[in-house]
């Protein structure tokens, strides 16, 4: 078969408009640093890079939920202990108190400090993180409780959720009724509420009553003895959320790992080839314009 000249400028043209491609390919990849630019790069590539990133938003959002979890938890297990170190006053004062020896004097400075302390842990159950009533279960927005009534008032018992992993939610918040004690069926407070039992114990201190005072003792360990309960579980679900926590920052490093093995662009072998693109490039243009003078001078003549 005679080759033409028009077959020759075809095939030039041909090779040229590849070298331009993969030179143009190359470039893109060097200045995005990245191997996939678009689908028709590498399809199953673009595939799993979309699925990496997915993964990794996912992730991200898990992490965000298990620190904010976290800081809820912290939060809960501080003011757990105030009301631990408040019940724990108010028992070595009832101790106190209770022995018979003191005189007016001493008993109404004891009364006054557990008048304190009562009020004092009502603004522990009041408390509030990032502006939420943390005792009120749902209801975060409604202080739970007043000075003059709060042996008579119960705590909203709803479950604030954290979601920290696919379809694991946990519960972050404990309710007042589980820290102070509620209300019994009929409205009543529980024996061993602990606004209660500090109010039975002023009016024991009123009364002159040490062998009541003696009784509320029990009450009051009843009521120490659940609140330690409490801060077990509240710290379980601390190292639950820690681990958690570690295993979602492991999970986010070795995601990055696998989108950057899949997408990143190995910078040292892209800019060698595209070396090799504009050397083979220039060559072609080159051995083209000596096509083009070569055909022309033979038309000349």
């Amino acid at each position: 078969m005679r080759v033409t000249s028009g077959m020759m400028n075809t095939q030039l043209l041909t090779n040229l408009n590849n070298n331009l491609e993969r030179m143009t390919k190359y470039q893109e990849q060097l200045s995005s640093t990245k191997k996939l630019n678009k689908p028709s790069d590498d399809p199953v590539g673009v595939t799993y890079a979309l699925r990496y990133r997915s993964d990794l938003s996912a992730n991200k959002q898990y992490t965000e939920n298990v620190s904010s979890a976290l800081s809820w938890l912290e939060y809960s297990d501080s003011i757990l202990d105030q009301t631990n170190d408040v019940l724990d006053r108010v028992r070595e004062l009832t101790v106190q108190a209770s022995n018979g020896t003191n005189d007016d004097a001493a008993l109404n400075s004891i009364k006054e400090e557990m008048e304190e302390l009562y009020g004092q842990l009502v603004t522990i159950g009041n408390s509030e993180f990032n502006g939420k009533y943390v005792f009120n279960g749902q209801q975060t927005n409604i202080k739970p409780y007043t000075e003059g009534n709060a042996k008579n008032e119960s705590t909203d018992t709803g479950q604030i959720l954290y979601a920290i992993g696919e379809g694991t939610k946990m519960a972050v918040n404990v309710t007042g009724d589980q820290v102070f004690g509620g209300l019994n069926p009929d409205g009543t407070p529980q024996e061993d509420n602990a606004f209660k039992v500090i109010d039975d114990i002023l009016t024991q201190l009123e009364n002159g009553d040490f062998d009541a005072l003696s009784n509320s003792l029990g009450t009051l360990d009843s009521r120490i003895d659940k609140l330690l309960s409490v801060r077990a579980e509240v710290g379980a679900r601390t190292n639950r959320v820690e681990l958690t926590k570690s295993r979602l920052e492991d999970n986010d490093i070795n995601l990055q790992t696998v989108l950057s093995k899949t997408e990143d662009a190995d910078l040292a072998f892209v800019i060698t080839k595209l070396t090799e693109s504009e050397y083979v490039y220039q060559a072609a243009l080159s051995v083209g314009a000596n096509m083009i003078s070569v055909s022309l001078v033979d038309f000349l003549r």
